[in-house]
């Protein structure tokens, strides 16, 4: 992204392959992202982006509280939390204004369901869902930190299409060629639904996905960005199938994150916002 801004990709020619830059920028940047996704007539959680202690306060004031706070621009929530009141928020903006220039409010959506969708789509325009996933923990536990299940055990068909439909719609709309991971937050007693972030690279999750189905999602996102369409890649673990065809699981994937907090002095042993995993343990079975 800063190569692109100080123009050294015009300067040398380089064609940068798959995902346009202008598509992580729109993802990545919180206040773009909103405009993008309401555009569209989806919904993201209440949110502002800000670059002061002062501004992160009225933003708060303005959401309500309790908000989550968190760096733009940053990997594994680092820099993110939840505030309920003033005081606690200008702590965490504090340290979250120490890792990004930005920093986001969003309004708490903690206790509601957790669910993402690991999606790929050609420059020809052809997506697939290639799964999805539902962490155990509700939202509020960062995903590495998570109980995760494939494919999700509590929505219902109506709900897992709906929300298929609009991981769909919202790729196609940013215009990814790839790879992506879409987070979304819904209710456990409604069909309301946030779309919480969308991630135009392959993620943590995508390891995930890819071990789970037997999809192998990094080979065929090389293949997308040259250009290949999805009908032509040949699925390199089955050998048979093309990478069009989506996956279908008749059995059960769980992750499980691994700690080794021992090794690092006065760390909180609670689970939260930010990652403290270091590793994680899959495994498969019939329920």
């Amino acid at each position: 992204v800063e190569l692109q801004k100080s123009k050294i990709f015009e300067k040398y020619n380089v064609n940068v392959l798959g995902t346009p830059i202008q598509s992580i920028v729109d993802t990545e940047d919180r206040k773009i992202f909103a405009e993008k996704i309401n555009a569209i007539g989806e919904k993201v959680a209440p949110s502002a982006a800000v670059t002061s202690v002062e501004e992160a306060l009225a933003a708060a004031k303005n959401i309500g509280y309790p908000v989550m706070a968190r760096s733009a621009f940053s990997l594994g929530g680092l820099g993110s939390g939840f505030a309920n009141n003033e005081e606690e928020l200008k702590v965490l903006a504090h340290q979250a204004l120490s890792h990004s220039d930005q920093l986001i409010i969003d309004k708490s959506l903690k206790g509601w369901k957790e669910v993402e969708y690991e999606v790929v789509r050609d420059a020809y325009d052809n997506c697939i869902t290639v799964c999805n996933m539902e962490n155990v923990d509700p939202l509020g536990i960062h995903t590495g930190e998570s109980i995760v299940v494939a494919p999700s055990q509590t929505l219902s068909n109506r709900e897992y299409y709906m929300l298929r439909n609009t991981a769909i719609k919202v790729i196609r709309h940013f215009g990814i060629v790839g790879e992506c991971n879409i987070q979304y937050a819904l209710n456990p007693n409604s069909e309301e639904f946030y779309i919480i972030e969308v991630n135009a690279r392959l993620s943590r999750s995508s390891a995930l996905a890819s071990k789970a189905t037997g999809y192998p999602l990094a080979y065929v996102a090389a293949k997308l960005a040259l250009g290949i369409p999805l009908p032509v890649i040949k699925n390199s673990v089955t050998r048979v199938t093309t990478a069009c065809f989506e996956p279908s699981l008749d059995y059960c994937v769980v992750k499980i994150p691994r700690w080794d907090l021992a090794k690092f002095n006065r760390v909180s042993t609670k689970i939260g916002s930010s990652m403290k995993s270091v590793g994680e343990v899959m495994s498969i079975g019939r329920s």
